[in-house]
C-alpha cells in the first residue's frame, strides 16, 4: 500500500510538471506572437513614411533643384519661389518654401563657407529646412517631409563632353582620362513623418551631384 501511495504521489507531480511546462511553451507563443505584429505594425508605418520621404527626394533633386539653380543664375532672388510655381496645383501635395530666395540660391551655387549669414546648415532637416512638402494620407493625417541642404561643394570644371563610356579606361579620341562635369556637389538631410505621430518617420542622408 505504501507503495502504491508512493506512485501517486510521483504521477501528481509529473502531472504538475507537465502543465507547468505547457503553461510556459504557450506563454512563449503568445509572447512571439504580440511581438510579432508589433513588428509588423513599426514596419508598415515606416514603410509608408520611407515612400513619403523618397518621393520627396525625388521631386527636390529633378524638378526643384535644376528649375532653381536656372533662376539663381540670373534672377537669385526669385529661384526658390519660381521653382515652386506650378508644383502646389498638385492636389494631393503641397509644397513650401521655408527658406529666403537669397538663401537657396547661395546654396546652390556656392560653397558652404560662401553661404550668406543665417542660412541654416545644422543637420537636422526640421531646423529651418529649405522646403516642405505637405502629402495626403489615406488615414486622413497627411505627411510633412522637410528637405534641406547642408553641405555644397563646387565639383569639377572638365566640360569636354568625354565621358568614360567606352570600352576601356580612356577613350580613344583623346588617349586621356576624362571625368565627367559636376559642377556642384550637395549633402542633404530629408525627414519624413506623419503629423501628431512624428514616431512615425524616415529619414534619409542624400548626396546629389548635379
Amino acid at each position: 500500500m505504501k507503495c502504491l501511495s508512493g506512485k501517486k504521489g510521483v504521477a501528481l507531480v509529473m502531472v504538475l510538471m507537465i502543465v507547468a511546462i505547457t503553461t510556459a511553451m504557450v506563454a512563449v507563443v503568445l509572447y512571439f506572437i504580440q511581438k510579432g505584429t508589433e513588428i509588423s505594425a513599426l514596419e508598415k508605418k515606416y514603410e509608408t513614411a520611407k515612400e513619403a520621404s523618397l518621393g520627396a527626394i525625388d521631386v527636390f533633386t529633378k524638378e526643384i533643384i535644376p528649375l532653381a539653380i536656372v533662376t539663381a543664375s540670373t534672377a537669385p532672388t526669385a529661384s526658390l519661389t519660381t521653382a515652386l510655381a506650378n508644383f502646389n496645383t498638385i492636389t494631393s501635395a503641397t509644397v513650401t518654401a521655408v527658406a529666403t530666395n537669397a538663401c537657396f540660391s547661395d546654396k546652390l551655387l556656392k560653397s558652404t563657407a560662401s553661404w550668406a549669414t543665417g542660412c541654416s546648415s545644422t543637420s537636422d532637416p526640421k531646423t529651418l529646412p529649405d522646403i516642405r512638402f505637405t502629402l495626403s494620407g489615406t488615414s486622413a493625417v497627411p505627411f510633412d517631409v522637410y528637405t534641406k541642404i547642408v553641405d555644397t561643394i563646387s565639383g569639377n570644371t572638365n566640360t569636354s563632353g568625354v565621358t568614360l563610356e567606352g570600352a576601356g579606361a580612356a577613350e580613344s579620341s583623346g588617349g586621356m582620362v576624362a571625368t565627367q562635369h559636376f559642377p556642384y556637389m550637395y549633402r542633404m538631410e530629408v525627414q519624413g513623418e506623419r503629423q501628431q505621430t512624428p514616431s512615425e518617420r524616415a529619414s534619409y542622408e542624400v548626396l546629389y551631384a548635379y
